[in-house]
């Protein structure tokens, strides 16, 4: 039987490692699981690969393929309105099993209720399935399951995740105005060089002669087509190489944290980006904590999946400090990520006792300042956007033109 090698953290935070034999991935993380741990790392002895990884740069929830995270939201929320209603699981189950209509989420939800129904937590058959149901949502399950109260802590569950996709849709909108103007630019420009400018060129020719002064600007922009069309290859290659260099710069360590490090610095887009980390950051915590979850073990699942790397080291920070006795509001202030408000609210609650209370709040205080954040920054954007493409498109023009109004003006003369 195969062996696996496992990294996992306890309930207060500490990391255990150790070996065990299992027939399959899903079998070892089961295994795992049932000692009460929460699995990190899970590698095949001898074969060098992971086979489950909880750790790195997480975007968020982990779907995979099988299902979107619109999907999995809905499957949340109408079995915890079927598990309100009064259903028992397995039967709950067998009702999600009959009405999806994704036939491969439809065979993982069968495969859980399998498990189920043999005499296993709901939470060890959803940890059977990482890539769709990460540690957040295990996690809760399992504290809901230990209360009592799994009907109330997917309902918490499916309210965060639906928050959350507006919160990503939000940003995406703000994104997507600015990379379509681009695009649009960037094609008529392309339109112009390789269709208009030649066409002048040879008017110019005819009317001016070959070797007529032209003005400068005219030079540049005949010069920027002759260069395109001269050299289209180079010039899509020059593009592409670009692009593929971003791309394999920012996969690095140092690119992950200069993206990261931009995503909160740079003006205005920076505002947004640190208004949605708090509001992920505060969301992710707050619901962990009312489902029952451990603080220490909120933390390490909140950093996780927070998707930016000066706040996931910032975490650690607080991670170790808490565990040596401090209290939140403290170790959160003093690594400068987040603003003052936050961790004077975080204090209030802790001193309270109300702090998963408190930190929803503060969620839903900046998802609307995020909702008037993308509204002023999509009103910024569109007449900057309007105003560079009519630069760019005029300035060609003026220069096309430039030499013509220069002979009727001679002509006139």
């Amino acid at each position: 039987m195969p062996k696996y090698k496992y990294t996992a953290i306890d309930q207060s935070g500490k990391e255990k490692m150790g070996k065990l034999e299992a027939a399959t991935d899903q079998d070892a993380a089961t295994q795992v699981s049932a000692m009460g741990l929460m699995v990190t790392e899970l590698t095949l002895i001898g074969g060098g690969k992971s086979a489950v990884s909880a750790s790195g740069k997480g975007g968020g929830f982990s779907f995979g393929s099988i299902v979107n995270q619109e999907g999995l939201t809905l499957f949340t929320r109408q079995l915890s309105t079927l598990l309100q209603a009064g259903l028992p699981l397995v039967k709950s189950l067998d009702v999600m099993i009959k009405q999806e209509k994704n036939l491969k989420f439809q065979a993982v939800i069968s495969g859980i209720a399998d498990s189920v129904k043999s005499g296993n937590n709901f939470s060890d058959g959803l940890a059977q399935h990482p890539k769709i149901f990460d540690r957040l949502f295990i996690n809760m399950v399992k504290a809901g399951e230990a209360g009592g109260v799994l009907d109330v802590v997917l309902s918490r569950l499916a309210g965060f995740m639906e928050k959350s996709l507006k919160t990503k849709k939000k940003v995406q909108s703000a994104m997507t105005y600015p990379v379509v103007v681009l695009v649009f630019a960037l094609g008529i420009v392309s339109l112009l060089m390789v269709a208009v400018v030649p066409k002048f060129q040879t008017i110019f020719a005819d009317m001016l002669g070959p070797n007529a002064k032209l003005p400068a600007l005219t030079m540049f922009v005949i010069a920027i087509s002759d260069f395109v069309q001269n050299h289209i290859l180079i010039t899509i290659i020059l593009v592409i190489a670009f692009f593929v260099g971003l791309k394999l710069f920012l996969r690095t360590k140092q690119g992950i944290r200069t993206f990261d490090t931009l995503a909160l610095k740079t003006p205005k887009f920076g505002e947004l980006g640190t208004k949605a980390a708090v509001s992920r950051f505060t969301r992710t915590f707050g619901t962990l904590l009312s489902s029952g979850v451990p603080i220490l073990q909120a933390l390490v699942i909140t950093r996780d999946i927070i998707g930016n790397t000066i706040i996931m080291d910032a975490l650690d920070k607080v991670h170790d400090r808490v565990r040596d006795g401090e209290s939140l509001a403290m170790p959160l202030e003093q690594t400068k990520v987040f603003p003052a408000m936050v961790t004077s609210m975080i204090d209030v609650g802790e001193e309270t006792g109300q702090l998963s209370e408190m930190l929803n709040r503060i969620a839903d205080n900046y998802d609307e300042d995020l909702d008037n954040a993308v509204a002023g920054i999509t009103s910024l954007i569109e007449p900057l956007m309007i105003i560079f493409l009519a630069v760019v498109v005029g300035t060609i023009v003026i220069a096309l033109f430039m030499p013509i109004i220069e002979m009727v003006t001679q002509l006139s003369k």
